[in-house]
This record gives C-alpha cells, sequence and structure tokens, in this order.
C-alpha cells in the first residue's frame, strides 16, 4: 500500500465523483493562486516575521510536554494568560506551534497542551479535514508568523469521522465533509478509532504535499507537519 498516496486507496469510482473531481479542483486552483502570489512578493520570506527561537523539534516538544501537564492536573498557563494578554498580544501575536484540530467543543486546543494566550495558532474545522482555507491559514502560521510545527489533531468519537463512515444521508451540507475522510476509510476500514487515526494521517501528508509554501519548509527542516489523536476521556495526546 503506496502510503505517501492516499488518494491512490480511492476507488475509481469515488475518485470520479463530482465531490472528489471538485476537491481536486479546488485544491489545485489554491495551489496554483498561492505560487502566483508568492512570485509577486505577496508572500514575505518564510519565518519572516517569527517571533519563537525553538527549533521544530522543540516546539513539538513543547505541546507534548503541556499537554502532560494538562494530564497530570499540573497546568501552569492560566497564572500569565490576563497578564500576557495586556501586555504581549494587542498588536501581535507570537505562536510557536498552529494546530488544525476537529471543530468538536470537547477538544480545547490552549488547554490540552497547557498553552497561553497567543501561543498556538489553531485553525479548525469539522473532521480536522485539509481545504483551501485551511492550507491557507496554516500557510499564513507558517510563513508570516513562524511557526515551527503544524500538528494535525484527531480525537476519538469524532462525529464527523462517525458520520462519514456510515454514509447515511444528513441535512445541508454536512455530506461535503465525506469526501475528504473517504481514504481514511479506505485505508483502515470501518473501526473508527483506526479511522480516525489515519485521517489525520492524510491529512497531515496532504498538507505537506499540497502547500508551496508548507513543502519547501519541511524539506529544509524549518518546519515539522505531524499527525496526533487527542483522547477525550484520558486528556492524553498521541502522535501518529
Amino acid at each position: 500500500m503506496d502510503s505517501l498516496h492516499p488518494q491512490k486507496h480511492i476507488t475509481q469510482a469515488s475518485a470520479t465523483t463530482p465531490a472528489a473531481i471538485s476537491r481536486r479542483r479546488f485544491l489545485g486552483t489554491a495551489a496554483a493562486s498561492l505560487v502566483a502570489a508568492a512570485s509577486f512578493n505577496f508572500l514575505p520570506a518564510p519565518a519572516l516575521y517569527a517571533q519563537s527561537a525553538l527549533t521544530p523539534d522543540e516546539a513539538l516538544k513543547a505541546l507534548m510536554d503541556g499537554n502532560e501537564r494538562f494530564v497530570a492536573g499540573r497546568m501552569t498557563s492560566f497564572e500569565n494568560d490576563l497578564k500576557i494578554l495586556k501586555e504581549h498580544n494587542a498588536e501581535k501575536q507570537e505562536p510557536f506551534a498552529a494546530v488544525l484540530a476537529c471543530a468538536d467543543s470537547r477538544v480545547p486546543v490552549e488547554l490540552i497542551f497547557d498553552q497561553t494566550i497567543g501561543h498556538i495558532f489553531v485553525a479548525r474545522v469539522a473532521g480536522n479535514v485539509i481545504t483551501p482555507e485551511i492550507i491557507a491559514s496554516l500557510e499564513y502560521g507558517a510563513a508570516v508568523l513562524g511557526t515551527e510545527v503544524i500538528l494535525v489533531l484527531g480525537h476519538s468519537g469524532c462525529g464527523a469521522v462517525k458520520a462519514a463512515i456510515q454514509g447515511k444521508d444528513v441535512p445541508g451540507q454536512i455530506s461535503g465533509l465525506f469526501p475528504h475522510i473517504q481514504p481514511a476509510i479506505d485505508q483502515a476500514g470501518p473501526d473508527l478509532a483506526a479511522v480516525t487515526r489515519a485521517n489525520a494521517e492524510i491529512q497531515a501528508r496532504l498538507l505537506r504535499e499540497a502547500s508551496p509554501v508548507i513543502a519547501p519548509l519541511v524539506k529544509e527542516n524549518k518546519l515539522k507537519v505531524v499527525a496526533g489523536v487527542y483522547d477525550i476521556t484520558t486528556g492524553k495526546v498521541t502522535l501518529a
């Protein structure tokens, strides 16, 4: 199984559906637009305004150390939140990490990593899936704000993943999430936990490969893009 190209695991029928074609089209359009923008110097040099002095490995360790404090009930971030907000974040932000998380209200990103105001650049969408808007947001975090690590964070009991596995009729545009999650279902089968993990890994891989801003930063070891899963019951984040 070619894990570097998750789209290969989609059946021929699903790969040619309007939803699948639309997904390829908007990812391609987003990438082309960003390349054009970069060529006209609309984007700053990578990490031009970076405030963090951490390396990508140190940034990831800071996130995981914070999660250990959260699990152990020894959080330290609240002591400085208001002071930092007033003194340092009114005119600028200084995140060292970015997290793409599910929109689920049970996943409070800053809390589970014990980080204070201004330390994590957070993008959220049900199912923690990659879209052009999500790519653009995370590119801004990496290129302008200088984030050193991007974590794609799935979580236990994810309703979006569960709905995609079931594939039932749903109201409105909820089903628009399903094509994004389908490659993980094709790879991992109907098990919710396995699909959640696979989905986080696939979305992280797509982010590394689809973005003309993020991909070179990863190749130059200036940025890490990793996947993980948050256990709502225990509070523990496990890297995939």
